[in-house]
């Protein structure tokens, strides 16, 4: 027995219960809680005031994968089109690219939103089909990224194709899966801030893997957007319910026809939405613009590299910045905003046209993110105020599609521009001139005070 006794601390040793057991057990719980306590942080963030309950906290958390997973994919294309080859061939692959991927999108935009439109009872597969998609794609990718060769580009236009249809049916989403007493505003502020910091965080993380190899952040890039197709089907199913809905058109006259259209939006909404795709349109411009402009001319004292990187974070930082903002003001006066929002963007441009320099670059960069995003929340809460229930989530999906289509149309003029800075911003306060005017239309047509029905628009 005397045997036995001295052999049984051994066994409880070894069961866990020995110093060296417990000291393992702590050092692993050291090394696990950083990632669980992120993971607990970040889903209670996503599914606080009633998201979690409603489905809002997992569309949530889908926009940052979708995020992370087209971020990078970018990073995997910039360093192949862009930053492996000196500025002219650059700007022939680019221009190669836009033709090839954007000229052809440019067509298919308009047919994404009515398309997807057609299939409101499958929301949730057509997220996961665009995520799948994307995965598939990136992986095809993977064999041609370090050579650039043609077959890229083909490629590039499904994923771009891909993402945007991601991007239409988010925007029908969200409507459905709003918390009570959650705002729109608000419920987009939240998705729209989630992307950002998931961008945020893979940019990083796609370059360390592009160090190991051009084809790494392709590898990244599928597995998250795998894991975005299992997500989506994660997602409340009366997301897939279309009970009472209807199509919208992005018009303010019926058509005078047997079978007209169904309801029309309100002329306010419309304004804002040209308004809208002018801030869009000037994203896209100096995305490809100051790109090519800093590479030729960077900041004093800087790199083309960190020149490019300063500017990208200071557009970034407004963004973010912008959205906040977006969800305190609770949507108060939307007409106001966009038109308070367009005028400083237009104020800006116009400086940094007559004053070019490279901090007015920068100042423009972060002045467009912050006003895009509040022009964009702003032009949701109309959308919630003026559009019909039963329509709502078809103007989400068309007004979406006329954004991306803008975007693609200002990044075609950045390509083509030369590369004069005065000349560069001469032309992006023009694009926001216009916008800026679609804005005071709408303010001055816009109901001094709103009540519910006023300027809602008749059923054909």
């Amino acid at each position: 027995m005397g045997h036995y006794g001295q052999v049984a601390p051994v066994r409880s040793s070894d069961d866990g219960s020995g110093p060296a057991r417990r000291a393992g057990r702590a050092v692993g719980r050291a090394l696990h809680l950083p990632i669980t306590g992120t993971a607990r942080g970040i889903r209670r963030a996503t599914h606080a005031h009633g998201a979690g309950e409603s489905g809002l906290g997992k569309l949530i958390e889908l926009h940052a994968i979708n995020g992370a997973g087209d971020m990078m994919i970018t990073v995997a294309l910039a360093s192949t089109v862009f930053f492996s080859v000196p500025t002219d061939e650059a700007r022939g692959r680019v221009a190669l690219y836009l033709a090839i991927t954007m000229a052809p999108f440019t067509l298919l935009a308009p047919v994404i939103g009515p398309m997807l439109d057609r299939l409101p009872h499958g929301r949730r597969a057509s997220m996961a089909a665009a995520m799948l998609a994307r995965a598939l794609l990136a992986l095809m990718m993977s064999g041609a990224v370090a050579t650039g060769g043609l077959e890229l580009y083909p490629a590039a236009l499904g994923v771009l194709v891909a993402s945007k249809a991601y991007g239409v049916v988010r925007s029908a989403v969200v409507p459905r899966l709003l918390p009570p007493k959650f705002s729109l505003v608000k419920a987009n502020s939240r998705v729209t801030l989630a992307g950002l910091l998931a961008t945020g965080v893979a940019a990083p993380v796609g370059a360390a893997l592009h160090a190991i190899g051009p084809e790494w952040p392709l590898y990244g890039a599928c597995v998250i957007f795998i894991w975005g197709t299992f997500a989506a089907f994660t997602l409340p199913h009366k997301v897939d319910e279309a009970k009472g809905e209807r199509r919208a058109r992005l018009s303010t006259h019926e058509a005078h026809s047997r079978r007209p259209g169904l309801r029309t939006v309100s002329r306010s909404v419309l304004c804002g939405l040209l308004a809208n795709a002018s801030m869009r349109a000037l994203s896209g411009f100096l995305i490809f613009f100051l790109a090519f402009l800093l590479r030729e001319h960077p900041l004093a004292g800087q790199s083309a590299a960190v020149s490019l990187g300063i500017v990208a974070v200071s557009a970034g930082v407004g963004n973010a910045c912008g959205t906040a903002v977006g969800a305190w003001l609770r949507a108060r006066a939307p007409e106001a905003i966009i038109a308070a929002v367009l005028s400083l963007t237009l104020g800006v441009a116009i400086l940094a046209a007559a004053f070019f320099s490279g901090l007015f670059m920068a100042v423009l960069a972060a002045t467009a993110g912050f006003c895009q995003a509040l022009a964009k929340l702003s032009l949701d809460a109309m959308i919630q105020r003026d559009v019909p229930e039963a329509v709502r989530t078809s103007a989400f999906a068309r007004s979406e599609t006329v954004l991306q289509v803008a975007w693609v149309l200002g990044g075609a003029i950045g390509i083509v521009l030369p590369l004069n800075g005065v000349l560069g911003m001469s032309v992006a306060a023009a694009m926001v001139a216009l916008g800026t005017t679609m804005a005071y239309r709408g303010l001055v047509g816009a109901p001094r005070h709103h009540h519910p029905g006023t300027s809602r628009p008749r059923v054909a």
